[in-house]
């Protein structure tokens, strides 16, 4: 027998580190390559860890809640070393009697039988499929993604019943006991206390993003800048076609979808913002991918719009709605929230005026989109007008930009903003 470490796997681009949120197996249990073994949190998404190898559990080293970096001993495993002789008979006849009353063992175990993976959920959900109806073959009757294809290919979808809790609430009150008796590693600062407080575990997630900003603030020196844009007809145009587009596409016209293709626009013409700092370099960036900030309760998830440059109005609104439904219902994948080169940040959505976002590391800039609102604006006849007007706030890393080019930059989107009407701008 052959001894092997199992590490923490690359869970996704610029992903450095994973919070474990749960084991899906115990010292003893055998599992076959590629079996899920581990459930993992990062700031990006949650996955989970397939096996490296076909043997049985020996040690299991990282604990639930405990953060991981990529590369770091996780568990190790007892493999079947290739020199061992098993090429007897009598060895083969023992080996099939062992596997077989390990399966009927396995068949009764039904410990793991409720520990849904999010790809079992989401294909669960995606065809309506109750899961307390099916029977699992894997580990401990754990419903594996082939019990699911295997169901969707026959046919026969068991349905739930009305009195049967569903799946999503089993998963909830799980998440809600799992995130109860999880401990933070590191050593938290003296905080005094009183009779009512409540002290909120910080979870894999928060936690990834509190590291993420810390880096941010302490690595790059940020500076400001903002301006005041006059969208009264963009408004006219969006609200004079929102209710003709919705019942055409099917989901809704945004104003967001309209920022982000000045954005994306100025960004082509402005390709320095398309930067990160490398140390002894700058990369300016080929593709214009727009991250954008999209909040589900407790977690904040950055998805990206890939070649936001390539894509209509229609196109990026399609693409905003998508990727929303994606982070509330927990399908959004490790694709989805890497390749960013940019974000746009629709704070107005809050009430938000003016902000000041923290840059999202390793870009180089951060454009935070304000509410709109009417105002008294001077008029070049001299009179007083109600307009509507936006703030963008711009948030640049100092060491790749400085205020002439983001200027400049502004200044573009602002002008492609009071430009977009009915008369010149088109949806699709």
């Amino acid at each position: 027998m052959a001894v092997e470490k199992v590490t923490m796997p690359q869970l996704g681009e610029s992903v450095t580190e994973g919070t474990i949120s749960s084991w899906l197996v115990k010292a003893g249990d055998h599992v076959n390559k590629y079996d899920p073994i581990a459930e993992v949190e990062t700031d990006k998404v949650n996955a989970e860890v397939p096996s490296s190898f076909t043997g049985t559990i020996k040690e299991i080293v990282a604990k639930e809640g405990e953060t991981i970096e990529v590369g770091e001993l996780i568990c190790y495993m007892e493999t079947e070393s290739a020199g061992e002789d098993s090429s007897t008979e009598e060895n083969k006849e023992t080996s099939t009697q062992e596997k077989s009353e390990t399966t009927e063992e396995e068949n009764k175990d039904q410990s793991m039988k409720k520990r849904y993976s999010p790809a079992v959920m989401r294909m669960a959900q995606e065809n309506d499929i109750d899961l307390n109806q099916v029977d699992g073959s894997g580990k401990g009757g754990r419903i594996t993604r082939k019990d699911i294809e295997k169901i969707i290919a026959s046919g026969d979808i068991p349905k739930p019943s009305a009195q049967e809790e569903t799946p999503a609430q089993q998963v909830a009150d799980e998440t809600k006991s799992m995130s109860a008796k999880t401990q933070s590693q590191s050593q938290s600062p003296s905080v005094p206390t009183q009779d009512g407080d409540i002290e909120i575990p910080v979870t894999g997630v928060r936690k990834a993003i509190a590291q993420n900003m810390v880096t941010s603030k302490t690595e790059i020196p940020h500076a400001w800048m903002t301006v005041e844009v006059d969208v009264t007809d963009l408004v006219a145009f969006r609200d004079a076609k929102k209710v003709e587009f919705k019942q055409n596409e099917g989901f809704s016209l945004t104003y967001f979808a309209f920022f982000v293709k000045a954005v994306a626009q100025a960004l082509k013409e402005y390709p320095q913002l398309n930067s990160s700092w490398a140390g002894d370099k700058i990369i300016q960036k080929k593709d214009i991918n727009l991250s954008i900030a999209v909040a589900h309760e407790d977690r904040l998830f950055v998805p990206v719009i890939k070649n936001a440059d390539d894509k209509s109005i229609k196109g990026i609104a399609k693409e905003i709605v998508e990727l929303a439904n994606k982070a509330k219902s927990g399908k959004l994948t490790s694709a989805d929230m890497s390749g960013g080169t940019f974000t746009v940040n629709n704070t107005g959505s809050f009430g938000s005026v003016q902000s000041m976002g923290i840059i999202n590391h390793p870009q180089a800039a951060i454009l935070q989109v304000e509410s709109i609102v009417k105002k008294p604006v001077f008029m070049e006849n001299g009179m007083f007008g109600a307009r509507d007007m936006v703030n963008l706030c711009l948030s640049l890393d100092h060491r790749v930009l400085d205020g002439l080019i983001c200027g400049q930059f502004l200044a573009r989107v602002k002008e492609i903003l009071e430009n977009m009407s009915e008369k010149n701008t088109s949806i699709y």
